[in-house]
């Protein structure tokens, strides 16, 4: 049995913050994947350490070294000015990882806005994932080398995210609304679309609104900061619209996109960029209906991956289709 206690004041000494200054610890709810614990100091500071487990957890090929990347978008965000975590400490070996970062202020976006602060919200949400998109990487692909180094191009770092979790879906016998063979048939037949992508880009890729936290402290409400930017990888901005919208149509969310623009962002829905969309759609609801096996979820959340997940890979294969059609 790990004691958190003393794991926590080991974590803080190797931070050089003095490991007696630890006053209070909580386990934090609504990570899938890591452990993650708030450390509070006797100054009041609020510090967030994360643990992944153990390298011998079952797991997707994409998921080794996840750390390594939300890292690496916390580096982003700062010279993004994007409020997020900050990096305090990140150590241990790989395949044993702790990563110690500041605490950001507000709870995760839910439904109690108003329409007007939903709006205003959505509205500045763009602005900072535009800024996001202004910081670029070395190459494309995952940080964390967990599919290797990265890659030259776009379409090679895509090809090895869709293989790998198409690899992770034929290990794990996942249930899927088509054979492995067939929707691997129909991503590739979009992959000359990926060429139109140069620069590799700074992409969250989980940006739900369980990672937006909203701030009430000051009493108008705003973003708090963007969290648990484990998923991050080098590539198309687009992407990160997957998430903006899950299993909906980013196109439809117009303050969003509105300051999107303001900000300098391009959105632009032509149909390359509706088929790049459509892959990205593709691999992230891929990524939820196979995890559902080496995380062992229970009967309910497995009902609404299935009713609720699947008929949107579907749909998204469908566009492929439609789109790559002779």
């Amino acid at each position: 049995m790990v004691d958190s206690w003393e794991r926590a004041r080991s974590v803080l000494a190797a931070a050089n913050i003095p490991p007696h200054h630890l006053a209070h610890l909580r386990p934090l709810d609504g990570g899938t994947y890591n452990t993650v614990e708030e450390l509070r100091l006797t100054d009041g500071t609020r510090h967030v350490l994360k643990i992944p487990p153990p390298e011998s957890t079952p797991g997707l090929r994409h998921e080794r070294e996840l750390l390594v990347s939300e890292a690496e978008f916390y580096d982003g965000a700062a010279k993004a000015d994007v409020p997020a975590p900050r990096v305090v400490a990140i150590g241990g070996d790989p395949g044993a990882r702790h990563l110690l970062m500041t605490a950001c202020p507000g709870d995760p976006w839910d439904d109690s806005l108003t329409d007007a602060e939903r709006a205003g919200l959505r509205t500045e949400l763009g602005r900072q994932v535009a800024r996001l998109h202004r910081v670029t990487g070395p190459g494309f692909g995952y940080p964390s080398g967990a599919l290797g180094p990265l890659a030259p191009d776009w379409r090679t770092a895509v090809a090895g995210m869709l293989d790998a979790v198409l690899d992770d879906a034929r290990h794990y016998r996942a249930r899927l609304p088509r054979p492995v063979d067939e929707v691997a048939r129909t991503v590739r037949a979009a992959f000359p679309a990926l060429d139109e992508v140069s620069v590799p880009c700074l992409v969250h890729f989980d940006l739900w609104p369980g990672n937006i936290l909203v701030d009430r402290s000051t009493g108008a409400v705003r973003i708090g900061g963007l969290i648990d930017g484990e998923r991050m990888f080098w590539g198309d901005p687009l992407a990160d619209f997957v998430s903006l919208a899950l299993l909906g149509d980013i196109k439809k969310d117009e303050d969003f996109l509105a300051g999107y623009r303001q900000a300098g962002g391009r959105a632009v829905f032509d149909a390359p960029a509706r088929l790049r969309l459509a892959l990205y759609r593709s691999y992230l609801y891929l990524i939820m209906l196979t995890e559902t096996v080496p995380r062992a979820v229970g009967e309910e959340q497995n009902r609404w991956v299935q009713t609720a997940v699947a008929p949107e890979l579907l749909a998204a294969l469908d566009e492929i289709q439609e789109l790559t059609a002779p």
